[in-house]
């Protein structure tokens, strides 16, 4: 049965997560840095990808066990005028993602590009929230992020790469940028328990169980291993993302990212490339509206009634959201109750179901 969905506003919901992780003992700072996070994922994704506010009592365990470490040192291990080696010392991934793209940008600036890889570090939501820090400097932003042993190797039974998502951001001149943000597996166990809880089946092309074996039970799937976006490529790209992560880093990679809940050792890269060091900005935005424009006026395959270019559903979600309130899934609504209870933190909510 369909799952029930609560509508909340979005400037509540930003204030109480922000209020929320002071309450966890972060500082102003990583506390605005880390509700950026999570909004702007609770604000473009879908409700069953995993992300944005659902991941508060997450935050909230970790730092309580002390898994992660607040105010955690950002080193700079090693940097020239375009590159930079980051020890993120078991910091707040969102953080340390946010300081890095920062970093990249202002290299970018110097330079034509700029290239931040980080180690040690811990998850940091969606990889298109860094990226799009980009954008405020006329930038391209990219960033890759390595993950947990998720991922069958093709021909595989068993994970030993990750989902290691991308997150590539490009201005336009229209109402939106252009936003690629994708894991590499064809779909993350979030949304495998979304359709379990609803009682459908999956895709085939979706994960493997225990055994090695395709299935389309998602329940059968879950202690099983996923598989990789196009078949053998989604895995060669999760591969390369761990080099380009984990390996060149000094930092995790393959089995040992989220290993140790106390020590996650995972690892990102953030590049910026400085548009203006090409051509000036309007030009390069006048070039992509063109581009946009060759790609929407192509011809449309049958049951399909328009051309979405990246980043477009996501606009369209948060305008929707920002008008009329987020959804959140009603567990999430009830976990979120809970925690703020715990914390002694107002829930300023109301359980109004989504007709």
């Amino acid at each position: 049965m369909p799952i029930t969905l609560i509508r909340v506003p979005v400037d509540q919901l930003e204030q109480f997560t922000f209020n929320c992780f002071r309450a966890f003992g972060v500082s102003e700072d990583e506390a605005r840095r880390c509700t950026r996070g999570l909004m702007e994922s609770e604000l473009h994704c879908l409700p069953g990808q995993g992300q944005g506010v659902r991941r508060l009592p997450v935050y909230h365990e970790r730092i309580g066990n002390g898994w992660i470490q607040l105010g955690a040192p950002y080193e700079i291990v090693k940097e020239s005028p375009a590159l930079a080696l980051v020890d993120g010392h078991n910091g707040l991934g969102s953080v340390v993602a946010q300081k890095s793209m920062e970093l990249a940008i202002q290299k970018a600036k110097l330079s034509g590009i700029g290239t931040v890889v980080v180690r040690n570090s811990t998850h940091f939501g969606s990889a298109a929230v860094p990226a799009r820090l980009a954008l405020a400097h006329d930038c391209i932003g990219i960033a890759f992020t390595n993950a947990g042993p998720e991922m069958a190797p093709w021909g595989a039974a068993t994970g030993v790469v990750g989902t290691n998502p991308w997150g590539i951001v490009a201005p336009t001149g229209g109402d939106f940028p252009i936003v690629l943000d994708i894991a590499l597996t064809t779909a993350g166990k979030g949304m495998m328990r979304w359709y379990e809880r609803e009682g459908k089946k999956m895709p085939l092309d979706w994960a493997l169980t225990p055994d090695g074996e395709e299935t389309d039970d998602p329940a059968a799937a879950m202690a099983g291993a996923l598989l990789g976006i196009g078949q053998h490529k989604g895995y060669g790209l999760s591969m390369l993302t761990d080099v380009l992560t984990g390996v060149l880093s000094g930092g995790g990679f393959g089995l040992v990212p989220y290993a140790n809940p106390a020590q996650q050792d995972v690892s990102h890269t953030f590049i910026a490339i400085d548009i203006e060091w090409f051509m000036p900005v309007a030009e390069f935005k006048a070039r992509m509206d063109d581009f946009i424009r060759q790609i929407k006026a192509a011809k449309l395959r049958p049951g399909f009634k328009e051309i979405l270019v990246p980043g477009e559903i996501d606009y369209r979600r948060e305008q929707e959201y920002r008008r009329d309130g987020a959804k959140l899934d009603a567990a999430v609504f009830d976990d979120l109750a809970t925690l703020a209870q715990k914390l002694n933190v107002e829930f300023p909510f109301e359980r109004e179901v989504m007709a």
